[in-house]
């Protein structure tokens, strides 16, 4: 640090990466540990059974960690900008840095690396998240930036989403962030539906389920898309201009959708053109009987019918001999 106005200047340490933080890592953590148990009873499954339950638990819990990762990470629509920039307020002193920024779906992510990152005697190193999440007020994070006397790039960039900004974007990318994680919500418990179907000798409801469940990740996309006919006002550093543009998040939402798809539309088409197939790909080959019952077919014991049909001839008999 270095004085200013005899003043040592205040700069907090990063509060949250923008692409994983903390609830990203232990929702990654949780399906590895699920992954990693599955493993180990692996194993004990016999034949050709066993790569088809491998792959079928390592899809289904790829798809359920990308739905509920991709609502912590902050990068679902990114920009970068290399430019000589007044690094504070009040100061004539230029810095060369690269400043980025990280829109999520609860917020966005500034950061500031200087290039090289050593300049004036400081390291410039930055990294600040402003959420707008419910129960979160994203003007009273900015009003104590400006307390704490954050870099003069990141408060630039950080004042383009207040609400009482010109560009009036705030209320676009919150909305339209609320919007989105809640439709993945309902994607994920379409994901866990379609998991206990895909358990049932009625797989196709399965497959249904899974379209439901791309379907719902799309309306997620579309909802953050939405923002788009809302152009960000022009984030300036001189002659360069900061421009933004869907990030791995969104990218990796849109990919998972089209396999959730691709599973339940080959689970379908399966189910009606090569059920016995279908069976032996869910290990369900050797219960086909059961699900024939299940399916409207009844089963009956034998000696129950040797039985009943003893019962009514003896009771025949009483009757003609009265």
């Amino acid at each position: 640090m270095t004085l200013f106005n005899g003043i040592y200047n205040f700069y907090p340490q990063a509060r949250k990466p923008f692409v994983f933080d903390v609830g990203s890592i232990i929702v990654i953590a949780v399906f590895l540990s699920l992954a990693l148990s599955f493993l180990l009873i692996l194993p004990g499954i016999r034949g050709r059974a066993r790569l088809y339950w491998l792959l079928r638990v390592i899809l289904s819990l790829f798809i359920g960690v990308v739905i509920v990762a991709v609502q912590f990470t902050g990068d679902w629509e990114t920009g970068w900008v290399r430019a000589n920039t007044s690094y504070k307020s009040f100061s004539n002193a230029v810095v060369n840095a690269d400043v980025g920024l990280h829109v999520g779906l609860g917020g966005i992510n500034v950061t500031l690396v200087g290039n090289p990152v050593n300049q004036i005697n400081e390291t410039i190193s930055y990294n600040e998240h402003f959420a707008w999440r419910f129960g979160e007020n994203y003007d009273q994070a900015y009003r104590d930036s400006l307390e704490k006397g954050l870099p003069s790039p990141i408060l630039y960039v950080a004042e383009k989403f207040t609400q009482q900004s010109p560009c009036s974007v705030h209320n676009q990318y919150r909305i339209s962030g609320h919007y989105a994680s809640a439709t993945m919500w309902v994607a994920f418990c379409a994901w866990l539906i379609s998991n206990m179907l895909f358990s049932m000798p009625v797989l196709v409801y399965g497959g249904y389920m899974s379209l439901v469940t791309g379907i719902f990740m799309i309306f997620s996309l579309l909802s953050f898309s939405t923002i788009g006919n809302s152009p960000l006002c022009t984030i300036q550093f001189g002659p360069v201009s900061l421009h933004t543009v869907y990030g791995a998040s969104f990218w990796l939402t849109l990919a998972t959708s089209l396999l959730c798809f691709l599973i339940g539309g080959v689970v379908v088409v399966l189910h009606y053109l090569r059920p016995r197939v279908l069976r032996a790909f869910f290990d369900l080959s050797e219960d086909e009987e059961e699900g024939d019952m299940m399916l409207g077919e009844v089963y009956t014991n034998p000696h129950f019918q040797t039985s009943t049909k003893t019962v009514y001839d003896n009771f025949a008999m009483t009757i003609k001999a009265v």
